[in-house]
């Protein structure tokens, strides 16, 4: 016998999927924003930061014709933006895969309101860094030359010891598997669409996306196990991919780089910016597509409590950096994070202490916690606060041993496009993905809706 919704809430049990809605009222409500056409807010938007991609590409071919002498990189500061934009995306990646796989493992049902929308934004973020992967190398047309495949090179492989090789094996695996675990979650909400369009050319190209899926109880049972193995393939790259990612630094002989802490550290700081982005677009999201009953404030509220636990890491091992270079008497290290702190780049240090330790702080109170406008401007940001956490550890270059290799890092106006083609390219992608698939699992969702119990469908 089912509990009453008044014994439910004395009890804290929150209902993931609100207004009592029924089966088709769940497909009708998600499905709503695909079958109808793009408003003129989307196109607003769309145009907007599709202007920002447009730029991003006009100068990445500049460029390449012209060289890396319009950039703001020089000898101390050989990467620039490119490497913190590459690390800072590939972060925000990681929430994706931790809401997908992580949590099914664990039969955390919360996931199931924003998990598409996270693996979406996983595949978009990889992508947005795998392409400064490429540019940063200064010849993208070699770009192949990363791929230890056999060639008419003869001997000539790759070199196994660059940390370039080790972020292209990273990139490469950590989309493959992403794609795929997305893909075969989208199959029965692609099916759905499929039977519903009576539009002949949409109504084909959904029965080839879907595979033939039928919904039979031996497809179900086979997409749930499949599902379950691609679960257990992605955990690992939760701490594997930022891990290595990590290592492009660690393995220097460089002060400040040349640390254990630094893959732990990583991978938190790479949870902590992903739900937060998770944050920002699903705040947005159930606004502009009127999903309240499926993005709830439990969902929210989870992933406000995962930044806050997260944030805390990363403010112990920011902590940690700087009583180890005290207390290891190396004065080099000693200098480097004391260069952190108060030398030219101390507003970068101290902007990201304020957003990435401060910010996430008030998300204690229970009241901060379920407030949409706080959880909105902290989940943007924490961002911001983590973008200028990888300028300031790329930025130690600039000060190494010799004062006379001394130099500073300005970046030019190319620069700052470039950083805003990122994002141009992010939401570009996001909303499309948005205008041409459903954004929450649908049936992922019957299975934690109160009508799952024998309710009427």
């Amino acid at each position: 016998m089912s509990m009453s919704t008044s014994v439910k809430e004395k009890l804290g049990i929150v209902p993931l999927v609100e207004g009592e809605k029924n089966f088709q009222q769940i497909t009708e409500d998600i499905l709503r924003p695909v079958n109808t056409f793009p408003t003129s807010l989307w196109w607003k938007v769309f145009l907007f930061v599709a202007t920002f991609t447009l730029f991003d590409l006009a100068i990445i071919g500049y460029l390449m014709y012209e060289g890396l002498y319009i950039l703001g990189i020089n000898n101390p500061v050989g990467w620039g933006f490119f490497i913190v934009n590459f690390v800072f995306w590939i972060g925000i990646g990681h929430a994706g895969t931790l809401i997908s796989a992580v949590l099914l493992l664990f039969r955390q049902g919360w996931r199931t309101g924003i998990n598409r929308a996270a693996e979406a934004m996983t595949l978009f973020a990889v992508l947005t860094a795998a392409s400064t992967l490429i540019i940063h190398i200064g010849r993208p047309w070699f770009g192949y030359w990363l791929f230890p495949y056999p060639n008419e090179r003869g001997p000539l492989w790759v070199n196994f010891r660059s940390p370039l090789i080790w972020d292209t094996f990273a990139v490469s695996t950590y989309l493959t598997i992403s794609l795929v675990f997305w893909y075969i979650g989208l199959l029965p909400d692609i099916a759905s669409l499929r039977d519903r369009t009576t539009h002949k050319l949409k109504k084909k190209l959904y029965g080839i996306l879907s595979l033939g899926w039928v919904g039979s109880n031996k497809a179900w049972s086979h997409w749930e196990m499949v599902s379950l193995i691609l679960a257990a393939l992605s955990t690992p790259l939760v701490l594997s991919v930022h891990s290595i990612v990590s290592f492009d630094f660690a393995v220097s002989i460089l002060p400040g780089w040349h640390t254990t802490i630094l893959p732990p550290y990583f991978v938190a700081g790479a949870i902590f910016s992903g739900f937060a982005m998770v944050v920002t677009l699903m705040v947005i999201a159930r606004e502009v597509f009127n999903l309240k009953e499926y993005i709830t404030m439990k969902h929210l509220e989870n992933m406000n409590k995962i930044m806050m636990v997260t944030g805390l890491m990363v403010g112990y091992a920011y902590g940690s950096e700087m009583f180890i270079a005290w207390y290891s008497g190396n004065e080099y290290e000693g200098f480097t994070f004391i260069n952190r702190a108060f030398g030219p780049y101390a507003i970068a240090y101290w902007i990201m202490i304020s957003c990435n330790v401060i910010a996430p702080q008030l998300f204690w109170f229970e009241k901060f916690r379920k407030s949409i406008p706080v959880m909105f401007v902290v989940s943007i940001i924490v961002n911001i606060g983590m973008w200028f956490e990888r300028f300031v550890i790329v930025m130690t270059l600039h000060r190494d041993f010799i004062p006379a290799n001394w130099g500073i890092y300005l970046p030019t106006i190319f620069d700052y496009i470039m950083l805003l083609g990122t994002f141009g390219i992010f939401f570009t992608l996001f909303l499309l993905f948005c205008r041409i698939l459903p954004i929450i699992a649908i049936a992922e969702v019957k299975t934690v809706a109160p009508q799952k119990d024998g309710g009427h469908h």
